[in-house]
């Protein structure tokens, strides 16, 4: 009589420690997708504010220190095997919005569109590849 319910334990034991796993693993996924969010929503929000005001240099000089720090943070980021495909192009993309600023920085409007649009399109690729592997970005 004492084997089923220790049986009984054992499953629901087994259960909760496989949930746990699982919704740890999901739980490392989604702060991966936070803060790529966090950093893809900063790099457009500024981007879009220097194209709006592309000679102003402060505000220049300002956004690629800002794109510097981000790069930099991409690469120093911790990413879960299941999204690991996809983070190359949030590196690409964020080097992309750095040279944005950067041709800012310089004057060189026709480069900066030029890498702007390199970045929305790395951007649209990490946001596909993460879609195929069943991920999606959270609205930040």
């Amino acid at each position: 009589m004492n084997k089923m319910p220790r049986r009984k334990a054992l499953l629901v034991g087994s259960a909760c420690l496989i949930g746990a796993f699982l919704g740890a693993e999901n739980a490392f996924a989604g702060s991966y997708l936070n803060r790529s969010a966090v950093l893809l929503k900063g790099a457009e929000l500024e981007a879009t504010a220097l194209r709006a005001r592309f000679f102003d240099k402060e505000l220049a000089r300002l956004t690629h220190r800002l794109a510097l720090t981000r790069a930099e943070a991409s690469r120093e980021m911790i990413v879960p095997p299941e999204v690991q495909k996809a983070h190359p192009h949030l590196l690409i993309s964020m080097e992309a919005y750095e040279r944005v600023a950067a041709a800012a920085v310089r004057g060189s409007q026709d480069e900066a569109l030029v890498a702007l649009a390199r970045a929305r399109e790395e951007t649209a690729i990490f946001v596909a590849v993460l879609k195929q592997a069943g991920w999606t970005l959270p609205r930040v």
